[in-house]
């Protein structure tokens, strides 16, 4: 199967052409194009936005001589909302498959207090339980009577993300899926004691930062920080009175956070290019230095402020590119509170034929979505499609449960269908053409029929 995905950032928009099946993932072509219409992860120009979007899937095309027009695409943190849910729904056979995980799922979705404004983008189960017992890693197959689950679902605000779809739409593609970035990042770096011991990943992109706590088999906690490398990138350059392209030089080739070097360099002037200044490396580092630790900064204390920081037994995982500046490290532990900190570039073991282009830690989303597309995402999942993604399986809720009247009485018996309830308010968790049989049918059956023909 082919997967394409596309990456779109701040500063760059990275677009892979990837083929897999069961047991492997290979790049086929890859295609990156500078960002235009895209300013910390928002969509600002419809129009300059598309064209890029469709210049790096168009080199994609080219490098992998391939054509395919469905794509999974990144959603920046930035106008993200996160909610926790909680479902229960009976077992009638006591045995747990797919289809009541399915159930499960809806509910927990359906009870959830979301803005109007805002559209859900992952249903993320972190806890199921079955009957008496907690903390259940995997239900499938196990026997019960009850089922639970406790989620954490991400939202969007519905204006961005219709933004981004008319910017993808007008290159010419039409979107599979959308996931929301640190959660892709996650995907392309983490390993799996990782992720059972708490682990808080963190983003540090061109423009924006993003943090994802991960705890057992789901995200917990996520957040958003409109700073990144530009941001240093910047203060090089007000610093230092030299126009941005020469601070992002400065910044490539001698970044660093703990240069203690008198060498001088010579820059260009801003407004007077015949003119030039000698600079010391020591002030380029302070300057550096002085937006990283606030950067950092500003992260632990989201981290603190999630309430998962005494549960992160991994500690935390930066990646992106402001991870390749000198020192960021050990900064970062000493910022963290001393707590394990480690440096990650995407997982090469997880995918085949990787282009030394991509083997850098900032196109971890880029690899992410790739391996989302192939199958390598949360055991459980609603996607921003609302179906439910099960490791390689795609099953639609309509199609969910294995006896409709089970569920419809199990709807009613909870106070969701009632009289009362209006059409536009319920989700339909099952389909309703599996009762038209039972319409000729006498007593229950046709009583039940007619009710539901009503409120549908």
């Amino acid at each position: 199967m082919i997967v394409l995905s596309v990456d779109i950032g701040s500063t760059k928009v990275c677009a892979i052409i990837a083929q897999h099946n069961e047991d492997s993932v290979k790049i086929l072509g890859a295609g990156i194009s500078k960002s235009q219409g895209i300013k910390k992860g928002i969509i600002t120009n419809i129009e300059l936005a598309s064209r890029t979007i469709k210049h790096a899937i168009n080199d994609a095309k080219r490098v992998a001589g391939t054509h395919y027009d469905r794509v999974i695409v990144s959603i920046s943190g930035a106008y993200t909302k996160s909610v926790d849910s909680y479902g229960v729904v009976n077992v009638p056979n006591k045995e747990i498959g797919i289809k009541e995980i399915n159930r499960v799922l809806q509910m927990a979705d359906h009870n959830a207090n979301i803005p109007n404004e805002y559209e859900k983008l992952h249903v993320l189960p972190y806890n199921f339980r079955v009957d008496d017992h907690a903390n259940i890693d995997d239900p499938l197959g196990m026997n019960g009577s009850r089922l639970e689950v406790q989620v954490h679902i991400i939202t969007v605000l519905k204006s961005s993300l219709n933004n981004l779809k008319k910017a993808v739409k007008s290159a010419s593609v039409e979107i599979d899926n959308i996931v929301l970035n640190g959660y892709a990042s996650s995907i392309a770096v983490l390993n799996e004691d990782e992720k059972e011991l708490g682990v808080a990943v963190v983003d540090l992109g061109g423009a924006t930062s993003n943090i994802v706590i991960h705890q057992g088999n789901s995200i917990r906690y996520n957040d958003f920080l409109g700073v990144g490398s530009n941001n240093v990138t910047n203060d090089l350059s007000m610093a230092l009175h030299t126009p941005i392209g020469a601070a992002e030089r400065v910044k490539i080739d001698y970044g660093s956070l703990k240069s203690d070097s008198n060498d001088t360099i010579e820059l260009p002037s801003i407004g007077d290019e015949n003119s030039s200044n000698d600079v010391s490396l020591e002030i380029v580092s302070n300057v550096i230095y002085a937006r990283v630790e606030e950067t950092l900064m500003i992260i632990a204390k989201s981290i603190e402020d999630s309430g998962f920081s005494d549960q992160l037994g991994a500690g935390v995982v930066l990646t992106g590119g402001l991870t390749k500046l000198d020192g960021i490290k050990e900064l970062a532990q000493a910022i963290f509170n001393n707590m394990p900190v480690r440096l990650a570039r995407p997982n090469e073991s997880q995918i085949e034929g990787m282009f030394d282009t991509l083997k850098g830690p900032e196109f971890a989303t880029s690899i992410g979505l790739v391996l989302y597309g192939a199958g390598r995402f949360t055991p459980y999942e609603m996607d921003s499609s609302r179906n439910l993604r099960y490791k390689d399986e795609v099953i639609s809720p309509s199609v969910s449960g294995t006896n409709p009247l089970d569920e419809e009485s199990e709807f009613i018996n909870k106070g969701i269908i009632d009289d009362e309830y209006e059409s536009d308010d319920i989700s339909q968790p099952f389909g309703l053409d599996d009762l038209a049989d039972n319409d000729s049918s006498e007593g229950p059956f046709k009583k039940l029929w007619n009710k539901i023909s009503q409120l549908f």
